[in-house]
């Protein structure tokens, strides 16, 4: 996929694979010094890396941006951790990663996309909207309840993960 303003233009997104965990954790690094993304301890990106995609360049084969779709309930997933290289913003690999991301919720029924983010813009040119309350019934809230996922606690808004969503936009896509 040609993307305009890499060099050269050519990167591919794939399915992330154990190989990608040390390039995941180096984009990721780049942002949770800022406290724009969470830092996440290897061990969970091994764990979770059948959830992530990564764009890699093709000229060198290295990985430039990673993003993860999981799966909250039926119908809901989350949108997580996609970073893309700082030398890269504005290239166009983070919306052709958020791409891949909503075709695979697609594929595997999920109807809405949540994500938590300071790029209020980016998720708004991909259809997002800013929203408030939690999107579940009062059923589903409680199943959620048991998740020990962070990440869900941070969907339900529970007081014990506030400070990470500081300064944070939820937002919500509708498929």
């Amino acid at each position: 996929m040609a993307v305009a303003g890499t060099s050269p233009t050519e990167v591919t997104v794939r399915r992330a694979r154990t190989a990608d965990v040390r390039s995941v954790r180096r984009l990721i690094e780049t942002y949770s010094r800022d406290r724009i993304l969470l830092n996440k301890p290897t061990v969970t990106l091994f764990e979770d890396i059948q959830e992530f995609w990564v764009a890699e360049r093709d000229h060198d084969a290295e990985v430039v941006a990673c993003g993860a779709l999981h799966v909250m309930w039926e119908d809901l997933a989350e949108v997580r951790t996609l970073a893309v290289d700082p030398e890269l913003k504005g290239a166009g690999v983070g919306h052709l990663l958020l791409e891949k991301l909503l075709q695979t919720a697609r594929w595997i029924g999920v109807r809405r996309i949540f994500c938590l983010t300071f790029e209020v813009e980016f998720f708004s040119k991909h259809g997002f909207v800013e929203i408030g309350e939690t999107p579940v019934d009062t059923d589903v809230y409680s199943e959620l309840l048991r998740s020990p996922d962070e990440g869900v606690a941070e969907f339900l808004g529970l007081e014990r993960v506030k400070p990470n969503t500081l300064g944070n936009s939820r937002m919500l896509l509708r498929l």
